[in-house]
Formats: C-alpha cells, structure tokens, sequence
C-alpha cells in the first residue's frame, strides 16, 4: 500500500511543477526524469514496509535543508528570476532533502542556459549534500562554473569554503572565507554571518593544532 502513496506523490509533483509552476514543455521529460530516478533510488535503497527509526541526519551540508536553501538565496540576492522555473522547483526539492532529485532538474537548467549562476550554485549544494558534505569534483566544477558566470557573487566562494572546510581543507576554505570577508561591503547583509563563521572556523583550527602539538 505504501507504495502507492509513494508513486501518488511522484506524479503529484510533476503535475505540481508542470501545472502549477508552468514548467516549459521541453523540461517536462527531464523533470519526470529526475522524478523517476527519485523513485527509482527509493526502490533499490527504501524499505517502506518496515516500521521508522531515528538516526543521525547524514546530510552534512546543512541539518536543515531548507536553510541550505534560503542561505544561497540571501548570498545570491533573494529568489530566482520568475522566468527560471528549474531552479525553483529544484528548489522544492532540495526543501525536502531530495539533492539527487534537485542535481537532475539543475542539470536540465545549466544545460538550458550554460550561464545561469545560480543554477550553478544551487548544483554545487545539492552534489555536496548528496555526498554528506564530501567537496566532489562535479561540486566542484558546478562551484567554478558559478563563479565564472557571476564572478561579484558571493555565493560561490562562500558555499565553495563551507564545502572545503567540511571536507577538511580546512586552512583552503578558510582563505576562501577570509578573502571574501575582505571584498565585502559593510553593509552586506551577510557579512555578520560570515564574520561569526570565520570566527568559529578559526577557533577550530586553533584547537586541532592544539590538539597536535600535545604529546
């Protein structure tokens, strides 16, 4: 029975991105795509017959998801162009946790115009998400593409740090962060978050090298 409430849903979010959010007809294949391969991931991992049970949140990019996506949108100056419908419903997706899903509709829209930054941005995220907070080379390469296409962004080299230091280069994300604290303007809305980041990043560097020295 559960799986019918799973396949429900699928179709219910297809018809919400191409009904609702007027999807284009072109991305109508690749959004049930990305749907299908969300269904198919739960059909080979999932276990829908056997009862939940709590476990620590693997998603290390961000314990909240919908934070991970309301923070790239305040880096990138508030919500996509109501033109860019990939990334919105892409968006709805990484909401939920679903960064497979969301990576398979950013696809389509950095393939529909190689120059949209944030679509860029927003697939760097979902890759790094999707790997528990691993920098991956195709994060890595989304990040670079995002940083071309809009090089004034913040967005790029903060998420670009944040995923450094997660994967423990942490002096290389670091640099990234300091150096983009350095450019920003007083009145940055950000920059209050980045100073206190960079803070706690540089007291954990402190104590790892601490930690070392001690015989």
């Amino acid at each position: 029975m559960t799986w019918v409430f799973v396949v429900l849903l699928g179709l219910a979010a297809f018809g919400l991105a191409v009904f609702v959010l007027k999807a284009p007809r072109r991305t109508w294949e690749l959004t049930g795509s990305a749907l299908m391969l969300g269904l198919a991931g739960y059909a080979l991992q999932g276990s829908a017959g056997l009862p939940g049970a709590p476990k620590v949140a693997r998603e290390r990019a961000s314990g909240d998801p919908a934070a991970l996506v309301a923070a790239r949108r305040q880096l990138s100056g508030g919500t996509p162009v109501a033109g860019d419908q990939w990334t919105i419903i892409a968006d709805a997706l990484a909401r939920n946790g679903q960064y497979a899903d969301a990576a398979g509709v950013l696809l389509g829209a950095t393939e529909h115009d190689p120059n949209n930054a944030e679509a860029w941005l927003a697939l760097g995220n979902a890759l790094v998400a999707h790997a528990e907070g691993a920098l991956t080379p195709p994060a890595l390469y989304a990040y670079n593409r995002a940083a071309a296409a809009a090089p004034d962004s913040p967005g790029p080299p903060f998420f670009l740090g944040l995923a450094l230091a997660q994967s423990g280069k942490l002096d290389e994300g670091r640099a990234l962060w300091a150096q983009l604290l350095a450019g920003a303007p007083k009145d940055a809305p950000w920059r209050a978050d980045l100073e206190a980041r960079l803070a706690r990043l540089d007291a954990f560097i402190a104590g790892q090298r601490g930690r070392a020295a001690t015989p």
